[in-house]
């Protein structure tokens, strides 16, 4: 084993175990759907539930639900009066969501919608303080901007996968998603309007904060 991979057996070792409710929803998902490593886990999961609690987002975006893991993880961060709005383009997955976030007793916070990301934010009529993007990511560009325009100043973006396996940093040019999300990174350390810092934790956060 590596010095790299006894650090993070470390890290993960000294990290406060997940809620009973994500670790059903971690099973469900190798059970259910066919892509399960699209799930962010347990390490992440923590990280996204200490911002939130960082926060406190009254309002709160996530692009890209899956099975509702991280929306459980951010929502369980928000205050009670806080509303959550998630995205997930597959509608056959609605049901396992809903399943979920009533288990974890969120559901209370959190609105769910079925859609295309694209369509859906611009019919928003709200103002948020953090959002998580985590949906196609050959389509961040477009949904960093939709979801930066309903951003209030001082709010945060998330942004998952952008190391994308180490292809990004790592030059690939054979990956088309690699060469996207590269694109992506470049756009963002060059944007203006945020600063940011790229976190290399799992597969790459991009943590954004709007000017």
């Amino acid at each position: 084993m590596s010095a790299v991979d006894k650090t993070l057996d470390y890290c993960y070792a000294h990290t406060t175990p997940v809620s009973a409710s994500l670790l059903a929803v971690e099973r469900a998902t190798h059970l259910r759907t066919l892509s399960p490593q699209m799930l962010s886990g347990p390490y992440q999961g923590m990280l996204l539930h200490f911002i939130s609690q960082m926060i406190r987002p009254v309002r709160a975006l996530e692009i890209g639900t899956f099975t509702g893991y991280t929306t459980i993880c951010i929502a369980q961060g928000m205050p009670e009066d806080g509303i959550l709005h998630t995205i997930e383009v597959n509608d056959e997955l609605g049901w396992l969501i809903r399943t979920h976030l009533q288990d974890a007793g969120v559901d209370h916070k959190v609105r769910l919608h079925l859609g295309d990301a694209a369509q859906v934010i611009p019919g928003l009529e709200e103002t948020f303080d953090l959002v998580f993007l985590d949906a196609g990511k050959l389509d961040y560009a477009r949904h960093y901007e939709l979801a930066l325009a309903k951003t209030r100043s001082g709010g945060f973006l998330l942004a998952d996968n952008v190391l994308w396996d180490g292809k990004v940093a790592g030059g690939d040019e054979k990956d088309e998603t690699a060469r996207v999300l590269r694109g992506f990174n470049d756009f963002v350390q060059q944007d203006p309007r945020v600063e940011n810092i790229l976190l290399p934790i799992r597969d790459g956060i991009m943590v954004m904060r709007k000017l």
